[in-house]
């Protein structure tokens, strides 16, 4: 897929959200990509990991098992395994720090790829592949619908592959433009009614 239809694809599915936004890494951003408005129709979920899995393969990763953190990563963690036809199972967040739970684990050496929605600093992809070690499994790469990293942010030290790439502007809370300091900071998926970009 080509860099147009994939944004396409988020627009289409009113995932392209605006406003004054709290990510998960405590950043503040003027834009969202709310990929759980992409996964939630199988069909584009099917067509987006599919483009995935292919740069995937094409990277000729050793892959045994993926592991996504919960809760973003969960669904597309899910296709990603079905697309490439290894088991998936999801870490979250224990004591605030990311466990296996639910009968899930993992065994010494094997070879596990991480994959996020959306990777925005990397912050929580490394402290997956900590959980990950913690039981002798080797974290291989990290893959992704959306990197939306900053240049200067190195996080994230495995290899990410990711289906886009970009450039959306991340702001430290006292340290914000004018423009969001005028718009009520939220935390997606926390209000209703928040603003698709056309």
């Amino acid at each position: 897929m080509e860099h147009a239809q994939i944004l396409q694809e988020f627009k289409d599915a009113g995932a392209i959200l605006t406003g004054h936004f709290i990510l998960t890494s405590g950043l503040r951003s003027p834009m969202y990509m709310q990929c759980a408005r992409v996964l939630m129709d199988a069909k584009r979920a099917d067509r987006l990991c599919k483009a995935l899995a292919a740069k995937i393969n094409a990277a000729s990763l050793a892959i045994d098992i993926i592991v996504a953190p919960a809760m973003g990563g969960v669904v597309v963690g899910y296709e990603m395994g079905r697309q490439l036809n290894v088991p998936s199972i999801f870490c979250e967040r224990v004591d605030g720090s990311f466990a296996l739970r639910r009968g899930f684990i993992l065994e010494k050496g094997q070879r596990v790829l991480i994959v996020e929605d959306a990777v925005t600093t990397g912050k929580s992809s490394m402290e997956a592949a900590a959980c990950i070690e913690q039981y002798g499994a080797v974290p291989v790469a990290v893959a992704s619908l959306v990197d939306r990293r900053s240049s200067n942010d190195v996080s994230l030290t495995l290899p990410l592959i990711s289906l886009l790439k970009l450039d959306i502007p991340t702001y430290k809370p006292d340290a914000l433009p004018d423009e969001l300091k005028a718009i009520e900071a939220i935390k997606p998926g926390s209000r209703p009614g928040l603003k698709n970009q056309p």
